[in-house]
């Protein structure tokens, strides 16, 4: 964690906060609903919650759209698959080491969300 980074408070779930972080792009944007509901406390649970949210919701109905146009769409798909699964790993190891990161634009949009929560 960076001196900028604020502490990671207590999950509401009984997990450890980074654990509960994995869990909300574990099971993409479900796991990231299902902890958007369940988390009352940890700001920083809700942040990967919704950011997963986002991010995977929109990356299904993308490839949804994709996959449906023939030839280009399927192309596009090929190629947003195996990035999509990078960006999958990649978020779950930043919520496991307690990183506060923010994918650009959506990152900002998830932490203005989240501070209307609270």
């Amino acid at each position: 964690m960076s001196m900028n980074e604020p502490p990671l408070s207590k999950s509401s779930t009984g997990l450890d906060p980074k654990i509960a972080g994995l869990l909300c792009y574990l099971g993409i944007f479900v796991t990231g609903i299902i902890f958007l509901v369940m988390e009352k406390e940890s700001r920083f649970v809700k942040l990967h919650a919704l950011q997963s949210t986002i991010v995977f919701g929109a990356i299904f109905v993308i490839n949804m759209i994709l996959s449906a146009i023939p030839f280009i769409g399927w192309v596009a798909s090929f190629i947003l698959t195996p990035l999509s699964f990078i960006l999958w790993v990649v978020m779950m190891l930043m919520a496991l080491q307690g990183r506060w990161f923010k994918l650009p634009y959506v990152g900002d949009i998830a932490e203005q969300q989240v501070d209307k929560f609270n």
